[in-house]
């Protein structure tokens, strides 16, 4: 397999760091480079980092001249932080539920199924003990769930500091959009879409009446920088909406004079959770997971401190926490193909 990558840099840069079900590699907007998924084969483009707008470090302030009222009438908001994640009872969100008990928190987990809701907490609380992890079901398509998640947050630990969207699907399935059952769609459209609304809006209710306020992540996924995600394009226009939602959200809570909550975008990169891997079934698939995907456990290690600073820094500043970066992304590639390095990781190639 031969690719070629042209690197153009018009001044030094640095860059700062970029799935359930979120497990495709995102770049910024700002910063053009190849496209691939899991059925398209890589085209030589050019690649050029454009990194201005960056920051050293690996958070991106989103508005840096949005004006933020430098006296928030709230409390300090410090650890142990008390966090609730969606889809969290596998995969990343798992992940990083156990991450953040590491350092001390709380957390809240939830996902559709009652059984896999109870092997979580019970695993989870097995290593940490009972006073810092519960569980419970909820379907994030269903606002009457989602409501009483936030009941059930409330009873458990009074309050919620972190909220991360993470529940998402694209059904399994990898076929062009002609032959998706409806089912699919639905499934895809609804829970990544309608459920991320639904769960926004209830946080967002919940955090504005606490005297600590609150921070939201919602996870993007591949598409959500406009790139188009052949066979998956349902699910690369529901992870689109994501960006837009935040940015739309972040402006309400500026037009409501909302100063003590805040929603923010998190890219975890390509994760290797089953998901990722149940559409890994052609050659360029394997070369790019091999290359660039990651397991939860190292992904979720390098972002939930990047979380909790958040909140830890008294900003009420929107900001993007990315795993992994387009540099990043090419030196990997670039040490593949100069020193075959990662060759046969989680997949044999053929």
């Amino acid at each position: 397999m031969a690719a070629t990558a042209i690197v153009t840099c018009s001044s030094p840069t640095t860059a700062t760091s970029s799935s359930s079900s979120h497990n495709h590699l995102q770049l910024s907007p700002r910063t053009p480079f190849f496209f691939f998924s899991p059925t398209t084969t890589p085209t030589p483009l050019l690649l050029k980092f454009n990194i201005s707008s960056y920051y050293d470090g690996s958070r991106q302030n989103m508005s840096a001249s949005t004006p933020i009222a430098s006296s928030l009438n709230r409390d300090p908001m410090l650890p142990p932080f008390n966090v609730l994640i969606t889809g969290s009872t596998k995969g990343i969100g798992y992940a990083l539920a156990k991450e953040f008990l590491k350092a001390g928190d709380n957390a809240i987990i939830c996902s559709r199924s009652n059984d896999r809701v109870e092997a979580a907490v019970q695993s989870l609380r097995e290593e940490f003990g009972e006073q810092h992890v519960w569980g419970t079901k909820c379907d994030v398509r269903n606002a009457e769930d989602v409501k009483n998640l936030v009941s059930f947050a409330q009873e458990k630990l009074k309050y919620i500091d972190i909220w991360i969207n993470n529940a998402g699907s694209n059904a399994y399935s990898y076929k062009p959009l002609a032959e998706a059952s409806d089912e699919d769609l639905i499934e895809v459209v609804t829970t990544n879409t309608l459920g991320l609304m639904i769960c926004c809006r209830e946080a967002m209710k919940m955090m504005a009446s606490q005297p600590r306020g609150g921070h939201i992540f919602n996870i993007d996924g591949a598409g959500s920088d406009g790139r188009p995600t052949p066979r998956f394009a349902a699910y690369g226009a529901t992870k689109r909406s994501v960006v837009h939602l935040t940015k739309s959200l972040q402006a309400e809570l500026q037009m409501q004079d909302v100063k003590n909550v805040m929603v923010h975008n998190l890219s975890p990169g390509m994760v290797t959770t089953d998901l990722l891997m149940s559409g890994a079934n052609t050659k360029q698939a394997k070369f790019f997971i091999n290359v660039l995907a990651e397991p939860p456990e190292v992904v979720a290690e390098y972002l939930v401190p990047n979380i909790r600073s958040v909140p830890a820094d008294g900003s009420m500043k929107p900001t993007y926490i990315r795993f992994l970066t387009g540099l990043k992304a090419y030196s990997q590639i670039f040490s593949r193909f100069a020193f075959g390095a990662r060759r046969n990781r989680y997949i044999l190639e053929d």
